[in-house]
């Protein structure tokens, strides 16, 4: 299936939030699975790592038999036969509010990828993996990993959120990286994301992505390329977003009886019967046209993604050419329709620091190795579609950091 490592190590890096996948296992996880396998047998990598969000859904209770279920699969599929050894991080400590992420990190190395280790950060080496693991119980006692939940306080609004993040290191060859799968606070109420441009909830989530970016980056450990990938709830400048869609449109207002505070927006054309062009609430964003996101891969809109931009000498990303990735339909007979419910945006993405996306971007990385794109694009995935990072790390790339983890003593 993969060729040879001297042939250059082929890296599959996946962001999936799957909540949905379990609130209807039986429709929407057999689709999730056939695509993500299309995506495998498409780019034949050594390396796969996939960062999972919302693992178990809402009812993560109710749903932890479904989560069982989903990684046997993934670990015992045909598809994945050639991929001899792996290890699976899942958060299923729902009891302790204090610790759980919801988050899953599982990665899977072929068979002919002979040189890789996982890095042990209480022992400060390297380790040989053998071997097919999964860990859920332990996680914060695991020293192959590091996982923190975000402060309480980054945000008081929400009284029990699993937002954090986990962090692994591996080295493959002679080059040592970070990947990092993070779940960043998302945006509850449309009314108040639109009031103030860049929104409060803009805010919130350039605080928590800082505290990650300090703590992967502290002097605990050596700096090395990393890759952060998972849901970063980012959204669309909500404000500038309503002011572009409706620029000849007149709002009217509707205010709660209790408090006076806004329930609802409506937005009206000046002319043309003054029909309704777009709605918002607390949870409703009903725009006239949903094409308009989907139509161009939704580039136009790009202009009002940037809540990365505090952020660009610490992250880069190459250049997205795929759809906003939330909110899909949940329905399983509805692969392109956004729900109404918030403005579509790029929640799901790659980032990567400068060395590592130099290691990306070498020279001898032909273009056409080179895909960031989305998965299932025409199918249901659930509410978010899957994001992937396809590309090769030749022989050498990691110089001249080369063999940098010796000193780490490999074992």
């Amino acid at each position: 299936m993969a060729g040879k490592l001297t042939a250059g190590s082929g890296i599959l890096l996946v962001t999936a939030n799957v909540g949905s996948l379990f609130e209807d296992p039986d429709n929407l996880q057999k689709t999730w699975l056939r695509e993500f396998y299309q995506t495998v047998l498409s780019h034949k990598p050594h390396f796969i790592a996939v960062h999972c969000q919302e693992v178990g859904g809402k009812n993560f209770e109710a749903s932890m038999s479904h989560v069982d279920c989903f990684v046997k699969e993934l670990l015992s599929s045909d598809a994945m036969k050639e991929y001899n050894r792996a290890r699976v991080y899942l958060d299923e400590n729902y009891k302790s509010q204090e610790h759980f992420t919801a988050l899953g990190s599982c990665y899977f190395i072929h068979e002919s990828l002979k040189n890789i280790h996982q890095f042990d950060f209480k022992a400060k080496k390297f380790k040989k993996l053998v071997g097919k693991e999964i860990y859920s119980d332990t996680l914060d006692s695991s020293s192959m990993l590091e996982k923190e939940k975000f402060p309480q306080d980054y945000f008081p609004e929400c009284k029990w959120s699993r937002k954090g993040f986990i962090r692994t290191r591996w080295a493959l060859a002679d080059c040592t990286f970070d990947l990092v799968n993070i779940h960043l606070f998302h945006d509850a109420s449309n009314i108040l994301a639109w009031e103030k441009s860049p929104s409060v909830y803009s805010g919130t989530r350039q605080k928590a992505l800082g505290f990650v970016l300090d703590r992967i980056t502290d002097q605990r450990f050596e700096k090395v390329p990393y890759f952060v990938f998972g849901d970063f709830n980012f959204r669309l400048d909500t404000r500038q977003v309503v002011e572009s869609l409706c620029s000849t449109a007149t709002m009217q207002t509707i205010r709660s009886g209790d408090t006076n505070g806004v329930d609802k927006l409506i937005f009206k054309e000046s002319e043309n019967d003054r029909k309704v062009v777009l709605e918002i609430e607390k949870k409703l964003f009903n725009y006239i046209n949903q094409d308009v996101f989907r139509e161009n891969n939704g580039t136009p809109f790009l202009q009002f993604d940037s809540e990365l931009s505090c952020f660009k000498e610490r992250l880069h990303e190459l250049e997205i050419t795929f759809p906003p990735s939330y909110p899909y339909s949940e329905d399983s007979s509805q692969g392109k329709q956004y729900m109404d419910t918030r403005c579509p945006a790029w929640c799901d993405r790659i980032l990567m620091s400068a060395t590592a996306k130099e290691l990306v971007l070498k020279p001898e990385n032909e273009e056409k190795m080179l895909v960031y794109d989305n998965i299932g694009a025409n199918v249901c995935m659930g509410d978010h579609k899957p994001v992937y990072l396809s590309f090769r790390l030749t022989a050498g790339a990691g110089k001249p950091n080369a063999n940098k983890h010796k000193c780490c003593n490999v074992q």
